[in-house]
């Protein structure tokens, strides 16, 4: 079993207190991207991404300061380093080994730059959110530049194991990067809603948090089978049988 999440456009660097790390494993192509980006001015970088002057002039100093080989002196563990609603709900600065071990086996962070991150792959700062629309040598966006890189990934990662389910706790934005025809893996999405007044919405600041919480309870309870999850109890959140179908579980409150 595997979950997916989004990254965060908050980051923090500060505290690199974790010594454990890896390498992202579609650096190369991370490199091609910032090779592409390097080119924009600061106001190109404003109009693609939407984003106010003051952003885009940090985020392209990022882009100019992104330098290899990573290490823990220029780089952070990514589940460390992303922060913001769905993060909140990941106590990962209170993780001990054997919880990171089990993230790095369980947890992968889709992200429009590094494409499938493992939770203690080191990243540099960055914001290139997978739906821009970035002309790449792939393509005209980043769907186009990763392809079914991201989805083969996932296969080898999928590979030998007993339960090959993917647990989507990720955004429709960035969960379009993975091609489900071509996984090799039951794709089971987890939904978050609240009633209000016999209604069932889903509010957005509170399903974030939520799929943090179930981030966090995955793998503080080591749970590696899909019918595990439906134990989720956390802030009054319980499995909803009847909202429920086959490829979507429900879990509401109130």
């Amino acid at each position: 079993m595997i979950i997916v999440i989004s990254p965060s456009k908050t980051l923090d660097f500060a505290n690199k207190q974790y010594q454990s790390h890896t390498i992202p494993r579609q650096l190369e192509q991370s490199q091609t991207l910032i090779d592409t980006v390097e080119q924009l001015s600061p106001e190109a970088l404003s109009n693609l991404m939407k984003i106010s002057d003051k952003l885009s002039q940090l985020n392209w100093q990022r882009y100019k300061d992104f330098t290899t080989p990573f290490s823990l002196n220029n780089a952070k563990q990514a589940l460390l380093a992303f922060k913001g609603d769905v993060y909140g709900g990941i106590d990962s600065d209170n993780y001990n080994d054997d919880d990171f071990n089990f993230a790095q086996q369980h947890l992968r962070i889709l992200s429009g730059l590094y494409g499938a991150l493992r939770p203690l792959d080191l990243i540099q700062p960055y914001r290139l959110e997978m739906g821009t629309r970035l002309q790449n040598p792939q393509g005209k966006n980043l769907y186009e530049f990763w392809d079914k890189q991201v989805t083969e990934l996932l296969n080898q990662d999928f590979d030998g194991r007993e339960t090959p389910v993917l647990i989507n706790l990720a955004s429709n934005e960035y969960f379009k990067v993975i091609k489900p025809k071509l996984l090799n893996a039951r794709i089971l999405t987890l939904a978050f809603k609240e009633n209000k007044s016999g209604t069932y919405k889903t509010i957005g600041i509170h399903a974030k948090r939520a799929r943090g919480l179930m981030t966090n309870f995955i793998i503080k309870n080591r749970l590696t089978e899909a019918e595990q999850v439906k134990g989720f109890d956390l802030e009054q959140y319980a499995f909803n049988e009847a909202l429920s179908s086959e490829k979507e579980w429900v879990f509401s409150r109130g």
